[in-house]
C-alpha cells in the first residue's frame, strides 16, 4: 500500500492564522480569526460565506505561544471525537470546526485547523495529518489513508481511536509502575540530605562537649555530614553529570537503549511487565493495521516501531522478512520462543487458518493488557515493603547513628 507520507511531500502548505475584517450582504461588520495557506484562501473561504473582505484588512496573526503542549493524551481525544462525529454522520469541515471550539488547550485548537484548512485546500485527511509528525505518527496517517482509499474512513477512525485510547492507558500503567518507587527514594534522599546538612551538625556541637569517643557509627555519620556540608556541591556535580551523560546516551547511542531494553527483559522485577507490554503493544498495533486491510509485510514497520523496547524491533523486523520469503507468521513467531509466548503463537495460528487474525490479535491484546495491570498492582505491592525497610535503614539508621552517644551516656551514669 502507497504510505500517505509520499503524498505530504507532494502537496505540504503552510498553514497560517489570519484576522479578517468584512461585512456581510446586510452591511453589517464581521471579524474573525480564520487558518489558510495564504491571503487569497481567506478571501475565497469568505466569499462562500457571503462575506466581503475589506481592503488590507486580512493580515497574517503573530505566533502566540499558549505554554500548554500537545499530549499524546490530545491527540487520542482528538481521534475518538473526529470518530464519533463522522460516525453521527457530520461532514469531516464541520467536525473539525466542533471539535476545535470544544477543546481547553489552544494548541490543540490551532492544530485542529491547521488540519481543516488543509484538508479545505484540497489535501485528504491522512495528508493533511502527515503535515505535522510530531502528532501523528507514520503508523496513524497510513491507518486515515487506508480508511479514505477504502471509503472506510469512520470506522478505521474509531478504530485508530480505540489503538490510541489503548496504548495510552498502557504507557500510563508502566508510569504508574515506576513513579511510584522512583517518588520515594528522592524524597528518602532530599531527607537524608537534610539531616546530614541541618541536623547532624547541632548533635555534633552537642556531642563535643561530652569529651568522649564517639561510636564508630555516630563517627561515620558525623564525617559524612561534614563532607556534605563542606564538598556537598561535589556530589550534586557529579550527580548531574551522570544525569546528563545517561540522558544524552540514551538519546545518541542505539547500542546504549539495546543493551538498557535488553536489562529490562531480565531485571527480575520488572522483566514480566517489560515483556507483557511489549506483547501487548505488538499483538495490539497489528490487529489495528491488519483490521484496516493493510499488507502483513507492510504493516509490520509501524508495528515494529510501535513495540516500545528495541530487542522486540528488531524480532518483528526479522519476522518480516520471514514473512517476505513466503514463512506463515505462527513458524516465524515460534522461532523466537523467549519473546512470544506460546499463547500469542497458538491464537495467531488460530487466526491465519480461519481468516480471523485481526480479532484473534485484539483478544491477545486484551489478555496481556490484562497482564500488565495485574504485574503493575503487583509490582506496587511488592515494592512497598522493600521501600519501608529501605526507609527504615537509611532514615532510621541515621536518628540511630545521632542518639547512640546519648544512650552509650545514659549507660555510663546508671553504672
Amino acid at each position: 500500500m502507497a504510505t500517505a507520507k509520499a503524498k505530504t511531500k507532494a502537496k505540504t502548505s503552510t498553514i497560517t492564522s489570519f484576522s479578517w475584517e468584512g461585512t456581510n450582504k446586510q452591511g453589517k461588520v464581521l471579524k474573525g480569526v480564520k487558518m489558510a495557506a495564504n491571503i487569497e484562501s481567506v478571501k475565497a473561504e469568505l466569499q462562500k460565506q457571503g462575506v466581503t473582505a475589506k481592503p488590507g484588512k486580512i493580515k497574517k496573526q503573530k505566533k502566540k505561544s499558549s505554554g500548554k503542549k500537545i499530549t499524546p493524551a490530545d491527540i487520542a481525544v482528538f481521534s475518538r471525537q473526529l470518530a464519533t462525529m463522522m460516525k453521527a454522520g457530520v461532514p469531516l469541515v464541520q467536525s473539525f470546526d466542533i471539535v476545535a471550539q470544544g477543546h481547553s488547550n489552544p494548541s490543540m485548537t490551532e492544530l485542529i485547523m491547521q488540519i481543516k484548512a488543509s484538508v479545505e485546500g484540497g489535501n485528504t485527511l491522512a495528508t493533511a495529518m502527515g503535515e505535522h509528525p510530531l502528532y501523528f505518527d507514520d503508523l496513524f496517517v497510513n491507518l486515515v489513508d487506508a480508511g479514505e482509499q477504502s471509503g472506510a474512513l469512520e470506522t478505521l477512525l474509531e478504530k485508530v481511536a480505540t489503538y490510541k485510547e489503548k496504548t495510552e492507558a498502557l504507557k500510563k500503567k508502566i508510569k504508574k509502575a515506576m513513579t511510584y518507587p522512583i517518588s520515594v527514594l528522592v524524597v528518602a534522599t532530599i531527607v537524608s540530605v537534610i539531616l546530614l546538612v541541618f541536623v547532624v551538625p547541632t548533635f555534633k556541637d552537642m556531642f563535643a562537649s561530652f569529651g568522649s569517643e564517639l561510636p564508630a557509627f555516630t563517627q561515620m555519620v558525623v564525617e559524612m555530614s561534614e563532607f556534605m556540608t563542606s564538598d556537598g556541591w561535589i556530589v550534586g556535580v557529579i550527580l548531574v553529570v551522570i544525569f546528563v551523560a545517561f540522558s544524552e546516551t540514551k538519546k545518541r547511542s542505539r547500542k546504549f537503549n539495546e543493551n538498557l531494553d535488553k536489562l529490562y527483559l531480565k531485571m527480575p522485577l520488572i522483566s514480566g511487565l517489560t515483556h507483557s507490554s511489549a506483547v501487548a503493544r505488538f499483538s495490539r498495533t497489528l490487529s489495528t493495521m491488519f483490521a484496516a486491510g493493510v499488507p502483513l509485510v507492510d504493516a509490520m514497520d509501524s508495528v515494529a516501531g510501535a513495540s516500545g523496547n528495541i530487542v522486540y524491533k528488531k524480532a518483528i523486523l526479522a519476522i518480516r522478512d520471514d514473512i517476505a520469503q513466503g514463512s506463515t507468521l505462527q513458524s516465524s513467531l515460534s522461532q523466537r520462543p523467549d519473546l512470544f509466548p506460546n499463547m500469542l503463537i497458538q491464537m495467531v495460528g488460530i487466526g491465519e487458518e480461519s481468516g480471523a487474525l485481526d480479532s484473534m490479535l485484539a483478544k491477545v491484546a486484551e489478555y496481556f493488557e490484562s497482564a500488565v495491570d495485574d504485574s503493575v498492582d503487583n509490582l506496587t505491592t511488592l515494592m512497598e515493603p522493600i521501600i519501608m525497610a529501605f526507609l527504615a535503614v537509611v532514615i532510621g539508621g541515621l536518628v540511630i547513628a545521632m542518639y547512640l552517644p546519648i544512650f552509650k551516656m545514659g549507660e555510663v551514669v546508671s553504672q
